[in-house]
């Protein structure tokens, strides 16, 4: 059986209910050794210097200073510390962002108190911490992104057909009659369609369709 790792935690959040709450949960922890508690995080920076600490419960929003940006200066000052960021938002790009700045640890306030511990030990054992619906939605986020990177998988599908007929050397005049749509319209089909792949001809437009191969 695993030897269960004492921990010694810091609490910086402004909102005193819910560090007196927090701190009560997790006392009754076998593995937490102790819980200290901030509503200031000036004070916390202080506290985290005198030492003795293991894992930093930090809360996103701060009154004088986003939870966010204290990231930065903590992670470089403390670098052996771990963090957990404490957030009332469940939106993927606030969790994103928070592990980019360094954080081990991403949690909603409402999350059910078996979850948070289970993120606490998760991430004092040395892992990355997110809720399951949080950590779907960050995957959707990088499949977008990894589309994001190939420029033809943003357009749309009339884009891709008007693409593909320009490359075949349709005018746009007879494009706009096989569409049963006017000749402005392509047109500015054709200037989207350009302006997505970053390229300024028809010429460009055939070579950019060779070498992706979207031409038979």
């Amino acid at each position: 059986m695993e030897t269960p790792v004492i921990t010694r935690i810091l609490i910086i959040d402004d909102h005193a209910m819910f560090r007196s709450g927090l701190c009560k949960v997790l006392q009754d922890v076998p593995e937490i050794g102790s819980v200290e508690e901030t509503g200031e995080w000036r004070e916390g920076l202080d506290r985290l210097e005198a030492g003795a600490i293991d894992l930093l419960l930090l809360d996103i929003n701060l009154p004088d200073r986003s939870g966010l940006d204290l990231l930065g200066i903590i992670r470089a000052r403390f670098p052996e510390l771990r963090i957990v960021i404490l957030s009332m938002y469940s939106e993927p790009q606030y969790a994103l962002r928070a592990l980019r700045n360094g954080a081990h640890g991403y949690v909603a306030k409402d999350m059910e108190v078996a979850d948070l511990i289970a993120a606490i030990r998760s991430v004092r054992r040395g892992r990355k911490f997110v809720t399951p619906s949080i950590a779907e939605a960050l995957l959707g986020n990088l499949h977008a992104l990894a589309s994001d990177a190939i420029p033809h998988h943003r357009l749309s599908a009339r884009e891709s057909q008007i693409l593909r007929m320009i490359v075949a050397g349709d005018s746009l005049t007879a494009i706009a009659e096989r569409l049963a749509i006017n000749v402005k319209t392509v047109s500015t089909y054709r200037r989207r369609i350009l302006e997505k792949l970053g390229l300024a001809s028809n010429a460009q437009l055939v070579q950019y369709a060779v070498h992706h191969r979207l031409v038979d």
